[in-house]
């Protein structure tokens, strides 16, 4: 490599390392001891995942009347729930497969963790729908199965049941996309532990020995589900907005729901994955790998998506006034200056005007800011869902069935819950698992580092690394 280096390409870690340094670097978490803030942020999320159980557990003992629904707004904090989950789920799968087709390098960073987000989100968007089926020990009923209910069989043209197809074929694309990218980090600890461990990670690596042959195939195998990963999240998230575009309610009768509801997923997704990031970042004492240019990147997709979903607020209104349709634009005019407007005001503060303060090249190096910010775009994020399913509900054709929502304490520690559960099993996946590829960071490491001589060129360490060339990109082969 040579020495001249262009000044416009910002090295991917904050200084040289060496393949022995990056492996341990990675490793330590798994081997020593936590760190106290992850003990502080385990004890937080297991406690709010603790509540969430009993207020669960709760309603389900005593019936969904513990929620503050009523005969005209049947859909409220639940639907809400889940509808925010599963856009926060399908947009972590599609950042780190998109960035791979596109050969960003910096996605080194970003995309275990966003993998990761996918699973736990979908887990935690599971709970809603079980939880409102009011007896979830029936849940297997929407399933095409042989059955003794005579002539009581599901409605294939539910949205509400293509939801449950969509989604487990989401979730086992996006599992299996996320164990594919771990299978080398597997065989590197695999080389480092003993005893149990050493048996656990053997069994999780499928036999890798990182010679070429298995890298090459191991590259085929992710571009495609990369590839497959891509265009299905499109067409899952459509399909949650079909829940509601079908319908004939205004609000929520309108073909712009479906690019609508991908911007929206998209966009809650890279402001999870800054917020894990930043996270992670800081508990596992990775500020080598997650740099500030990292953050900066991500925070530029914050602003374009910040963009496009500004633009579908806006549409949304001209397209009320543009078809004449006075029960359309009530119920637009009523989310803006009706009972529930302090909520839109909150959705349009966070998405649209809290994003363009990332243009500020000072705000984007303050990542005690971004993470700030980063929460509040999630905050916006939900309250979109909110305005969405209630402002639609609560004030409908006939002003003699009008009635407003008030969410009751049940309601409230489940959402706590779910982010409980969320953040618990992140926490666990940093203390288990490589929050950062191994393989693929050693593969960008001396990228635009103006001395790549002091980068040492052996793997080291008894790891066993030895360097393989495959499509054009230097990995790390694990003996």
């Amino acid at each position: 490599m040579s020495d001249a280096v262009s000044e416009l390409r910002e090295p991917l870690t904050a200084r040289p390392v060496s393949y022995a340094e990056i492996t341990a670097d990675i490793a330590r978490p798994l081997e020593g001891k936590p760190t106290r803030l992850w003990y502080l942020g385990i004890g937080i999320s297991g406690t709010a995942l603790l509540l969430g159980m009993l207020a669960i557990g709760y309603t389900i003992s005593t019936g969904i009347g513990t929620w503050g629904l009523n005969r005209t707004v049947g859909w409220a904090f639940d639907i809400t729930n889940f509808v925010f989950w599963v856009g926060i789920g399908h947009a972590g799968t599609l950042i780190s497969a998109v960035l791979f087709l596109f050969r960003q390098r910096w996605r080194t960073a970003v995309n275990r963790s966003a993998e990761a987000m996918t699973i736990f989100a979908v887990l935690c968007a599971a709970l809603f729908p079980l939880i409102h089926m009011g007896r979830p020990w029936l849940a297997f009923w929407p399933m095409p199965y042989p059955n003794l209910r005579g002539s009581l069989w599901i409605n294939w043209r539910s949205p509400l049941f293509w939801d449950v197809i969509a989604i487990s074929t989401y979730f086992i694309i996006s599992a299996t996309f996320w164990y594919v990218g771990l299978i080398p980090d597997f065989a590197t600890l695999r080389d480092r532990f003993r005893g149990l461990k050493k048996k656990v990670f053997s069994f999780l690596s499928l036999g890798w020995n990182g010679s070429a042959r298995t890298w090459q195939r191991y590259e085929v195998v992710y571009l495609l589900l990369a590839g497959l990963a891509t265009p299905l999240v499109f067409s899952v998230h459509t399909i949650v907005s079909f829940d509601f575009a079908t319908s004939v309610i205004p609000g929520w009768h309108t073909t712009i729901f479906p690019p609508y509801f991908v911007a929206g997923a998209i966009f809650s997704g890279l402001s999870m994955v800054l917020t894990l990031m930043l996270v992670a970042r800081k508990v596992m004492r990775l500020e080598n790998y997650i740099t500030k240019g990292h953050v900066g990147s991500m925070c530029k997709l914050i602003i374009g998506m910040g963009g496009i979903v500004g633009l579908a607020y806006a549409t949304e209104f001209f397209i009320a006034w543009y078809s004449g349709n006075p029960y359309e634009q009530f119920v637009f005019m009523n989310r803006a200056l009706g009972p529930f407007a302090w909520a839109y005001w909150i959705m349009v503060s966070c998405n649209v005007i809290v994003p363009q303060l990332f243009w500020s090249g000072r705000i984007r190096q303050n990542l005690a800011l971004v993470f700030g910010l980063s929460l509040l775009i999630n905050v916006g994020m939900w309250f979109e869902r909110f305005v969405i399913i209630v402002t639609s509900l609560h004030r409908d054709f006939l002003p003699s069935s009008w009635a407003s929502y008030k969410p009751t304490l049940i309601e409230v520690v489940t959402l706590i819950g779910s982010f409980g559960l969320f953040f618990t099993l992140f926490f666990l996946f940093c203390r288990f698992l490589p929050v950062i590829a191994i393989g693929e960071i050693k593969g960008v490491s001396q990228w635009a580092q103006k001395k790549p001589q002091e980068v040492g060129s052996g793997g080291g360490g008894g790891d066993g690394a030895a360097d393989s060339t495959v499509n054009g990109q230097t990995e790390e082969a694990n003996a």
